[in-house]
């Protein structure tokens, strides 16, 4: 399999607003930057968003390490969320319905394929590859903010 690295990131303004999400795939010398955005969604969705349509385009199984300043999404993997939601019928800890269910099982259903190592990297703290999906995410952001605002949507 080949061993490719995925750096994530999503952004949103006015939690729920609009928002944004990018990410960067790496294969050897290789990159391939993805962007994208929705008009009212959280930052949350964006994060999980960005970790979707980069495993989406990798075209067969791979041996994957994703870089992601979300706790929200590293967590829900290496602390056994996921697992725990799943087991309790998508019930949280709190005996609250799971937020973001649909986007956690499409993450799920596109990682089956692949050998995810889930990676926590600061935010903000200079990572080329972090920093990266950050303006990516923005970019997005703003473009469909101002698309927003032009067409009165």
């Amino acid at each position: 399999m080949k061993n490719v690295e995925i750096y994530t990131d999503g952004a949103c303004s006015h939690n729920p607003g609009p928002g944004g999400w990018g990410c960067v795939l790496i294969y050897g010398r290789n990159h391939k930057e993805l962007q994208g955005a929705e008009k009212e969604t959280t930052n949350q969705r964006m994060e999980l968003m960005a970790a979707i349509q980069a495993l989406e385009a990798l075209k067969e199984p791979c041996v994957v390490k994703l870089f992601s300043d979300s706790a929200y999404l590293i967590n829900a993997f290496n602390l056994g969320w996921l697992r725990n939601w799943q087991r309790n019928g998508w019930v949280n800890s709190k005996k609250q319905a799971v937020e973001n269910q649909d986007l956690w099982l499409r993450l799920l259903k596109v990682s089956y394929d692949h050998q995810i190592y889930w990676l926590k990297v600061k935010g903000h703290a200079g990572n080329e590859f972090n920093e990266r999906c950050d303006a990516l995410a923005r970019s997005a952001l703003n473009k469909a903010r101002t698309e927003e605002a032009e067409y009165g949507l």
